[in-house]
């Protein structure tokens, strides 16, 4: 069975962003795909220091003993599709999911473990309370688009609205947009697996040339 591997970027485990991503999950198992959701949860995760020391090979460094970035790693060589949730501070998404995909890029950018990435669908998805959630979508799609990732699209932007749980669940635009990107996700993912009996999506992606002006 293919899988999700979605990323909840709340300090609030089970908070508005969960919700959200749970009506995703849902709605993925209902057509035929398995999902599972990754807590970054309330601890601090250190920012990417562009040390070049990974090499492209996972991350070298850990946070409060947890090797979260390569956990994630791990978990992401073996599925078919990401989403990468967050809640909305000060119209952007959290910190900590940024400084944590900062470092899952980069530290695979052009190394052995780069492919797990290329090719593969992603969607993000925000949770706020009124505003700055189209800019924080924005800022989370750049990802898929520096890493060769279709991006899932739905009906709406992809947010929900609201303070609590409970809330979000009365937000029936927003939880109707999270099941649409579950059925398009799903549709995606079953898609390029038929066209991957043909040739594979990394394929045709070209990766020689890099541009630094250094002297």
């Amino acid at each position: 069975m293919m899988k999700v591997l979605m990323v909840n970027g709340s300090p609030h485990i089970k908070g508005c962003t969960y919700t959200a991503l749970e009506e995703v999950g849902k709605t993925l198992k209902e057509n035929g795909v398995d999902y599972e959701i990754f807590q970054l949860g309330p601890r601090p995760i250190r920012d990417c220091i562009g040390c070049n020391k990974c090499n492209g090979n996972g991350c070298i460094f850990k946070d409060d003993n947890d090797d979260v970035v390569n956990r994630f790693l791990a978990k992401a060589k073996e599925a078919d599709g990401f989403i990468f949730g967050s809640p909305v501070y000060f119209a952007h998404p959290s910190g900590q999911i940024l400084s944590f995909l900062d470092r899952v890029f980069y530290s695979t950018s052009g190394g052995e473990i780069y492919p797990i990435f290329t090719g593969k669908p992603g969607a993000a998805i925000v949770s706020a309370r009124r505003g700055g959630t189209a800019a924080s979508v924005d800022v989370l799609n750049k990802y898929f688009g520096i890493a060769s990732m279709p991006i899932v699209p739905s009906t709406y932007w992809n947010m929900v609205y609201g303070m609590t749980p409970d809330e979000v669940r009365k937000d029936l635009e927003g939880m109707q947009t999270m099941r649409n990107i579950g059925r398009n996700m799903a549709w995606m993912l079953k898609g390029f697996a038929k066209q991957e009996k043909e040739t594979s999506f990394a394929d045709h992606v070209e990766t020689t040339y890099r541009t630094d002006f250094h002297h």
